[in-house]
Protein backbone atom coordinates (compact mmCIF):
# COMPACT_ATOMS: atom_id res chain seq x y z
CA UNK A 1 0.00 0.00 0.00
CA UNK A 2 1.18 3.39 -0.98
CA UNK A 3 0.78 6.74 1.19
CA UNK A 4 1.67 9.68 2.99
CA UNK A 5 2.01 11.45 5.85
CA UNK A 6 1.97 14.89 6.31
CA UNK A 7 2.66 15.84 10.39
CA UNK A 8 1.38 18.67 11.30
CA UNK A 9 1.23 20.57 14.96
CA UNK A 10 -2.35 20.10 15.67
CA UNK A 11 -3.20 17.79 12.59
CA UNK A 12 -1.78 14.66 10.42
CA UNK A 13 -2.89 14.32 6.92
CA UNK A 14 -2.49 10.92 5.10
CA UNK A 15 -2.86 10.41 1.33
CA UNK A 16 -3.74 7.12 -0.35
CA UNK A 17 -1.20 6.92 -3.08
CA UNK A 18 -3.19 4.09 -5.27
CA UNK A 19 -5.79 4.79 -7.96
CA UNK A 20 -7.71 1.47 -6.19
CA UNK A 21 -9.37 1.30 -2.51
CA UNK A 22 -10.05 -2.27 -2.32
CA UNK A 23 -9.71 -4.49 0.42
CA UNK A 24 -5.86 -5.81 -0.13
CA UNK A 25 -5.39 -1.51 1.10
CA UNK A 26 -8.00 -1.23 3.54
CA UNK A 27 -6.67 -3.01 6.33
CA UNK A 28 -3.30 -1.12 6.02
CA UNK A 29 -5.10 2.26 5.85
CA UNK A 30 -6.68 1.31 9.22
CA UNK A 31 -3.82 0.00 10.60
CA UNK A 32 -2.35 3.37 10.28
CA UNK A 33 -5.21 5.01 11.81
CA UNK A 34 -4.34 3.36 14.97
CA UNK A 35 -0.87 4.16 14.82
CA UNK A 36 -1.36 7.78 14.44
CA UNK A 37 -3.80 7.69 17.17
CA UNK A 38 -1.19 6.08 19.27
CA UNK A 39 1.24 9.20 18.73
CA UNK A 40 -1.13 11.08 19.98
CA UNK A 41 -2.60 12.71 16.45
CA UNK A 42 -6.42 13.54 17.14
CA UNK A 43 -7.32 15.31 14.17
CA UNK A 44 -6.61 12.72 10.52
CA UNK A 45 -7.36 14.37 7.52
CA UNK A 46 -7.24 11.64 4.73
CA UNK A 47 -7.02 12.39 0.97
CA UNK A 48 -8.54 10.25 -1.56
CA UNK A 49 -7.95 12.43 -4.65
CA UNK A 50 -5.69 9.77 -6.05
CA UNK A 51 -8.33 7.08 -5.70
CA UNK A 52 -10.53 6.64 -9.10
CA UNK A 53 -11.94 3.33 -8.33
CA UNK A 54 -13.61 1.35 -5.06
CA UNK A 55 -15.63 -1.53 -5.93
CA UNK A 56 -17.06 -2.29 -2.54
CA UNK A 57 -18.36 0.04 0.08
CA UNK A 58 -17.50 -2.55 2.42
CA UNK A 59 -13.63 -1.19 2.08
CA UNK A 60 -14.58 2.33 2.94
CA UNK A 61 -15.58 0.86 6.37
CA UNK A 62 -12.24 1.51 7.58
CA UNK A 63 -12.87 5.48 7.36
CA UNK A 64 -14.95 4.57 9.94
CA UNK A 65 -12.75 3.20 12.33
CA UNK A 66 -10.68 6.08 12.00
CA UNK A 67 -13.56 8.45 12.57
CA UNK A 68 -14.01 6.66 15.66
CA UNK A 69 -10.46 6.98 16.95
CA UNK A 70 -10.59 9.93 16.27
CA UNK A 71 -13.84 11.12 18.07
CA UNK A 72 -12.96 9.35 21.16
CA UNK A 73 -9.57 11.18 21.20
CA UNK A 74 -11.81 14.63 21.04
CA UNK A 75 -10.71 15.39 17.62
CA UNK A 76 -11.81 15.43 13.86
CA UNK A 77 -11.60 12.75 11.44
CA UNK A 78 -12.06 14.84 8.13
CA UNK A 79 -11.87 13.14 4.33
CA UNK A 80 -11.08 14.83 1.25
CA UNK A 81 -10.55 14.47 -2.71
CA UNK A 82 -13.49 12.27 -3.39
CA UNK A 83 -14.21 12.04 -7.04
CA UNK A 84 -17.63 11.41 -8.72
CA UNK A 85 -16.99 7.35 -9.24
CA UNK A 86 -16.26 7.46 -5.28
CA UNK A 87 -18.63 10.05 -4.52
CA UNK A 88 -22.20 7.32 -5.26
CA UNK A 89 -20.27 4.63 -3.67
CA UNK A 90 -20.18 6.45 -0.30
CA UNK A 91 -23.27 7.61 -0.43
CA UNK A 92 -24.94 4.26 -1.36
CA UNK A 93 -23.12 3.18 1.89
CA UNK A 94 -24.56 6.30 4.38
CA UNK A 95 -20.49 6.30 5.58
CA UNK A 96 -21.34 10.24 4.83
CA UNK A 97 -23.70 10.40 8.06
CA UNK A 98 -21.22 9.32 10.77
CA UNK A 99 -17.57 10.93 9.00
CA UNK A 100 -17.15 14.41 7.59
CA UNK A 101 -16.32 15.21 3.81
CA UNK A 102 -15.03 18.18 2.34
CA UNK A 103 -13.89 19.28 -1.07
CA UNK A 104 -10.12 20.19 -0.03
CA UNK A 105 -7.22 20.13 2.36
CA UNK A 106 -7.65 23.45 3.36
CA UNK A 107 -11.18 23.51 4.02
CA UNK A 108 -10.42 20.01 6.25
CA UNK A 109 -7.76 22.53 7.73
CA UNK A 110 -10.04 25.14 8.21
CA UNK A 111 -12.08 22.95 10.41
CA UNK A 112 -9.43 21.65 12.49
CA UNK A 113 -8.53 25.04 13.49
CA UNK A 114 -11.80 26.40 14.04
CA UNK A 115 -12.40 22.98 16.32
CA UNK A 116 -9.09 23.66 18.25
CA UNK A 117 -9.41 27.16 18.91
CA UNK A 118 -13.49 25.96 20.59
CA UNK A 119 -11.24 24.04 22.55
CA UNK A 120 -9.07 27.17 23.70
CA UNK A 121 -12.09 28.93 24.17
CA UNK A 122 -13.76 26.62 26.10
CA UNK A 123 -10.75 25.64 28.37
CA UNK A 124 -10.71 22.62 27.20
CA UNK A 125 -7.04 22.75 26.00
Amino acid sequence: MKFSVDKHDKYVTLKLEENKFTNDNAPGLKAEFYLLNSQGFENIVVDLSCVTECNDAQDLSCLLVGDRLCKSAGGLFIVTGINDELASIIELSNIFQSVMFVNTIDEATDFIFMEELEKEFRGAK
